[in-house]
């Protein structure tokens, strides 16, 4: 049952309120949704800068901290929160958000929407864990009302998994091509950074984890920087295995040639500054750093898996790279763009022109709109 002003209540659930990927696409709907339509109400299962850009945007937004999965002492507070703020609709971002949701919105016989922004099991992860990971997906996928996948490779996974009667919709991940346009007014970083103009800049964003392969990225790095004196690299981003890569920076003998910072709020103004964007990971989804930076017109270069190979054609809009033999791999990349212009030129125009042929923000929104719409009685 809707509102008496007819509007549905749809509350959006995620498991942080840091900034990263189901945040990002969060906010986009919460920004853009037809308001006309509907009145949304953020939840967040820890504080953080996502929770202060939506109280910037006056949308409702609450906090009941945890960081475990199937926490049971926060469901009754998420049951009453739901209750107070009249919801219509549940809309659960990733696996933490949608395990503390699904209980409270069966209590209350309310729809719950999941979307899978990733599964939570991966390569790297032990038999047993991964295991235990699957039957948790498995579990959420059949409590939830309807799910939804960001990458066709999230849905075959999951078919392949969890049985046939797994058939989520698909609503590719976006950006908002509004915030990062190469066309609009930047911040030089590059002095804040003391990178010279004339530099070929390389940069991750991402990170620091088995996932990213940010070690690999330093030897392939510090490979090409032999052949192509006019390079340097940006590893923005932080996580367990920074202080191993400092140090291994310091050994491959290239501390002049690497920039390290944490991740920054400014990711606009950190693109507009580089010449190339990479993206060496043993996995992903459908990765909006990626498509962030081509939508700011970058040469790319990422790994060939599954969620990469639904954005990038190979020599088209980016370099796709072979995860066998990465480091000779990727510094090959490497040096091809840093001695090409013109390829780097030609890359970023394509991969601009595929970001806003194929994934705007205005069309991931309506898709999740008409799904919400289903719900209205």
């Amino acid at each position: 049952m809707v509102n008496s002003n007819n509007k549905l209540r749809v509350l959006q659930g995620i498991r942080q309120g840091k900034v990263g990927g189901g945040e990002n696409m969060l906010l986009n709907i919460v920004e853009h949704i037809n308001k006309e339509e509907f009145e949304p109400v953020v939840l967040s299962f820890t504080d953080g800068p996502m929770v202060d850009k939506i109280k910037e945007m006056n949308i409702p937004v609450h906090v009941i901290y945890t960081e475990k999965p199937f926490d049971f002492t926060v469901w009754k507070k998420v049951q009453q929160l739901m209750v107070d703020e009249k919801i219509n609709l549940i809309h659960a971002h990733g696996t933490r958000a949608c395990s503390n949701l699904f209980k409270p919105a069966k209590k209350l016989n309310l729809p719950l929407i999941y979307t899978c922004h990733g599964w939570s099991f991966h390569p790297d992860q032990n038999f047993i864990n991964k295991n235990l990971r699957i039957q948790a997906e498995k579990f959420l996928t059949r409590k939830a009302t309807l799910n939804v996948c960001g990458a066709f490779s999230n849905r075959d996974t999951g078919k392949a998994l969890f049985g046939n009667e797994f058939n989520p919709a698909i609503i590719q991940n976006t950006i908002d091509t509004k915030r990062f346009n190469p066309e609009g007014s930047f911040k030089n970083l590059r002095k804040e950074f003391n990178i010279p103009e004339n530099v070929v800049l390389f940069a991750s964003i991402a990170r620091f984890t088995v996932q990213k392969q940010p070690l690999n990225l330093l030897k392939a790095f510090a490979e090409a920087a032999k052949k192509a004196d006019n390079i340097m690299l940006l590893m923005v981003g932080d996580g367990e295995l920074k202080k191993e890569g400092i140090l291994l920076i310091e050994k491959l003998g290239i501390k002049d040639k690497v920039v390290l910072t944490s991740f920054r709020q400014d990711v606009p103004d950190v693109l507009a500054n580089i010449d190339v964007f990479l993206l060496p990971s043993l996995w992903e989804v459908l990765p909006l750093a990626l498509m962030e930076a081509m939508a700011m017109r970058k040469a790319v270069v990422v790994s060939r898996v599954d969620g990469t190979t639904e954005i990038v054609e190979n020599n088209i809009n980016g370099l796709l790279i072979e995860n066998e033999a990465m480091v000779p791999n990727l510094a090959r990349a490497i040096i091809s763009l840093a001695n090409s212009k013109e390829l780097r030129t030609h890359l970023g125009e394509e991969a601009y022109n595929s970001m806003h042929k194929h994934h705007s923000v205005r069309e991931m929104v309506k898709a999740y709109e008409d799904l919400y719409l289903q719900f209205k009685k």
